[in-house]
């Protein structure tokens, strides 16, 4: 299953764990296929050092999940949208990617993107919906 994480979902679940750590684990175990863009990519290497920088211990371990993701997610060409969809327009590339991967899930903590669930029939999950829906054995 294609499935693009929110960059929100993807730092929380590097720096500290919990529901979207496990999502992670699921990935690194070849259960889910994660799906971005060269846009989100430096969206997530953005986010995820300005955070690194309030926890430098866990820092060192980012760059090298980064290098993981670049290798083993698959990465797509993604036009911006035609016009926007999300009340913030910057949430709209992972919509984008979504499409483009033909991927009907997106994993988000963003109440834009999980406003927005159903659009092209992309689903909007929170990472605790998608783990109890998709994860759960």
């Amino acid at each position: 299953m294609r499935v693009v994480l929110d960059t929100n979902v993807l730092v929380s679940g590097v720096f500290f764990g919990g529901v979207p750590g496990r999502i992670l684990a699921e990935w690194t175990a070849g259960k889910i296929v994660l799906v971005l863009s060269p846009a989100i990519l430096d969206e997530y290497r953005r986010v995820g050092h300005e955070l690194g920088l309030q926890y430098p211990d866990l820092n060192a371990t980012f760059e090298p999940i980064l290098t993981l993701l670049a290798m083993n997610a698959i990465i797509v060409d993604a036009p911006a949208l035609p016009g926007p969809v999300s009340d913030d327009p910057e949430d709209d590339m992972f919509l984008a990617a979504a499409l483009a991967a033909q991927g009907r899930i997106i994993v988000s903590g963003d109440k834009h993107l999980l406003a927005v669930s159903g659009w092209r029939a992309i689903d909007v999950l929170t990472p605790r919906q998608f783990v109890d829906r998709h994860l759960s054995a």
